[in-house]
């Protein structure tokens, strides 16, 4: 049950419920993370904002995703789990691959890249030592790629930490959280 519940569209203003019908238009629903973070329309606004620039950066959309489900294993999330599995699915991950960006892996040499640096992002709360950074560069991720890898990591960060607080009902084929998940 949730501690913060997602807001009616009948309790809201007039642009907040546009932007949601936007959201429902983009993607056929409107999650309840949506309408829990349309409690602050800002909050609705900024993760809506950063979420489309990513998608025009260099990440692939499986890219991103490999990293939504690697951050949000650490983070215990099981809604962004649930969401990102089924995301990840329909960018061709295979159930397989899921699985291992969640473990913080992946088949393909920069993919896996992603995933580990991602992990260590969120789990060390950005705190790199030289040689982890050396090493991410060793693996083909230049500074460019690394700052954009760390505002999804943040962009990831944020729908955690509220589907966490808030308990948000989750919206999407469940998937479980814990499956030897090794950090």
């Amino acid at each position: 049950m949730p501690r913060i519940y997602p807001i009616a569209l009948n309790q809201i203003d007039d642009t907040t419920v546009a932007t949601l019908n936007a959201v429902k238009a983009k993607i056929g629903m409107i999650p309840n993370l949506f309408s829990t973070f349309a409690l602050a329309p800002a909050a609705l606004n900024g993760y809506l904002r950063l979420s489309d620039e990513l998608e025009k950066g260099r990440l692939s959309a499986r890219q991103r995703e490999v990293i939504a489900l690697a951050v949000s294993q650490v983070n215990a999330c099981q809604y962004c789990l649930s969401a990102h599995t089924l995301i990840g699915k329909s960018t061709g991950m295979s159930e397989a691959s899921v699985l291992d960006a969640r473990n913080g892996t992946a088949d393909d040499p920069l993919e896996n890249a992603i995933a580990e640096l991602a992990v260590k992002i969120a789990s060390q709360h950005g705190m790199l030592s030289d040689g982890e950074l050396e090493a991410a560069k060793n693996n083909n991720l230049d500074d460019a790629l690394i700052v954009e890898i760390v505002a999804n990591v943040a962009l990831t960060i944020m729908s955690n930490f509220t589907n966490n607080i808030a308990m948000t009902d989750v919206d999407f084929p469940l998937v479980n959280v814990d499956f030897n998940y090794a950090a």
